[in-house]
């Protein structure tokens, strides 16, 4: 026993990091440059970040947070301005993050795959004063619409630089300096990065996400999971989204080694998790079934994952999984508004669920007049949080969608959910007509407003269809203006290169007339439940490859 240690200490003593973490930090410490600091000071040498051949320690990390603040201080860069980020998985995007994290500035993440209207929305929307991107992407700036104004600031990643006329000035990223930047006076309420997420009835909205819903990000999502001191955390989802991003400070908070992939590779995930000795990995929908369409192999238990997330993973996947890999999938729920709000059982007790609700978040299943109702009855989930700055505040600059999704006080999710009498949530379906697509959401309305800029098309509808990996592919029906017609391959020619390859239909159905409500509204609801008719043309059937 330690002379002078309370009673609270000792029994505290062997608990998982992640259950100290509220005590460690209080409420006003909740933030990225406190936490990266302390941790610094404790862990020192230990690796805290991997990406092939750069590691960084919680040493290393904290200075290099401190310089690149320093970086864009230097550049013009205050509290509150937005820095737009196009970058895939390499150190350069945390090195800009946590630099911007550090003086509260606000880092804007960008999709590698938007191009024209998406792109063009969150340029408007955001008003970043400066742009951080790979030359890779630069040319998705050609698509964007003509009253969309470039900061006058851009600094390019790595080498090369396509060329392009802008109002500016374009220059390599900055070298980090030795300098640190002022100490900082951030708010843990202040918004450390606004992450965009599809619409449906209308563009996509910029969620405010604070600096203290980050760290409950790191702690709830190590709870669900049973992260332990110097776990390796093994990702190869994109920075751009809160998974993969939330999956750092998971690390940082509770002395864990963060290992970042490029990119996500069926025939190749295995090898680079036993390389990295990984005991944690993260998996969305159809990346466990991707997996377990590999040839089989007396490698598949050579590793040492104990766990992995297995949000939107079919539940009729989950035994094949744990069987060949020895690896448990865990269910879970949450969003880019809220947290990591349901976890289910290690292993599921039903798999595919959503599982249980996480303490510190109130829940509600309710009718279309938000009023409760009874177990077993499917009604719209309601979340509410009880920490401070648990969940996001709200939808940049877009008040009036802000009041109606946080409306009564609590947030309305959108999904239809069963709670069960024993506790138990199910996620039934989407309340609106969003589209989750290959781990990606799709904004139906931004996939309509480009097919209907076609001068032959009179009318159309974007509405999910179940694909063969248990997710859903984008549907358009189709039509046309009287005395027009064209092929498929022609309307998906359209929409390629004006949106995210993701958000391109892979289903096309050639309507004389769409289904319409009373009010003169389509009727997607009719389309979903016609599913895949013998008119409809299957672009993969059809053996046509999407350009990305």
């Amino acid at each position: 026993m330690q002379i002078g240690e309370s009673s609270a200490a000792r029994q505290r003593r062997g608990a998982p990091i992640w259950s100290q973490a509220a005590e460690r930090f209080p409420p006003a410490e909740r933030i990225l440059s406190t936490i990266l600091t302390r941790q610094a000071a404790q862990y020192r040498d230990r690796t805290l970040f991997v990406f092939g051949e750069t590691r960084w320690s919680y040493t290393d990390t904290a200075s290099i947070a401190a310089a690149s603040a320093s970086r864009l201080v230097q550049a013009g860069i205050r509290a509150g301005d937005r820095v737009a980020l196009m970058c895939s998985n390499r150190p350069e995007f945390l090195e800009v993050y946590l630099g911007c994290a550090w003086m509260g500035a606000v880092t804007v993440p960008i999709n590698t795959a938007l191009r024209g209207i998406q792109l063009s929305h969150i340029l408007r929307n955001a008003t970043p004063k400066l742009l951080v991107i790979e030359p890779g992407f630069m040319s998705a700036l050609e698509t964007l619409e003509q009253d969309v104004a470039l900061p006058d600031l851009i600094w390019t990643i790595g080498e090369g630089v396509a060329p392009r006329a802008t109002p500016g000035s374009i220059a390599p990223l900055p070298a980090l300096g030795e300098g640190a930047s002022a100490a900082p006076s951030v708010q843990p309420g202040d918004t450390v990065a606004i992450l965009y997420t599809s619409g449906t009835t209308g563009p996509s909205k910029g969620v405010c996400c604070p600096q203290a819903q980050m760290f409950w990000w790191g702690v709830y999502s190590a709870r669900a999971l049973g992260i332990l001191e110097g776990d390796v955390l093994f990702t190869t989802l994109p920075l751009f989204h809160t998974n993969a991003l939330n999956a750092f400070y998971q690390a940082l908070l509770n002395g864990c080694t963060y290992v970042l992939e490029p990119k996500f590779s069926a025939s190749g995930f295995w090898a680079a998790a036993r390389r990295h000795q990984a005991t944690v990995g993260y998996l969305l929908g159809a990346m466990a079934v991707m997996l377990l369409a590999q040839p089989p192999s007396a490698n598949d238990t050579a590793h040492f994952l104990r766990v992995a997330l297995g949000g939107g993973v079919p539940g009729q996947f989950h035994g094949p999984f744990l069987e060949r890999f020895g690896v448990p999938l865990l269910d879970g729920y949450g969003s880019t508004e809220t947290n990591f709000v349901f976890a289910g059982t290690i292993p599921s007790d039903r798999p595919g669920t959503m599982g249980y609700l996480a303490e510190g978040v109130e829940a509600r299943i309710v009718d279309a007049n938000d009023e409760p109702l009874p177990d077993g009855e499917a009604g719209e989930l309601l979340l509410r949080a009880r920490e401070r700055f648990a969940f996001a505040t709200g939808y940049f600059e877009m008040p009036d969608e802000t009041a109606e999704a946080w409306r009564n006080l609590w947030f309305h999710s959108g999904d239809r959910v069963v709670r069960d009498a024993d506790g138990h949530y199910r996620f039934v379906d989407r309340m609106k007509d969003s589209i989750r697509r290959r781990g990606e959401n799709v904004s139906s309305w931004e996939v309509e407003q480009v097919l209907l800029k076609h001068p032959a098309i009179a009318a159309c509808a974007i509405y999910p269809l179940p694909s063969e990996l248990g997710e859903d592919e984008v549907a358009a029906a189709i039509q046309f203006e009287p005395g027009h017609t064209l092929d498929p391959v022609e309307i998906i020619r359209h929409c390629e290169g004006k949106m995210a390859y993701f958000a391109v239909p892979r289903f096309v159905r050639i309507v004389t007339e769409m289904p319409l409500t009373e009010n003169g509204k389509i009727r997607k609801v009719a389309l979903r439940k016609a599913g895949k008719t013998t008119e409809t043309w299957d672009c993969d059937a059809a053996g046509y490859k999407l350009r990305r």
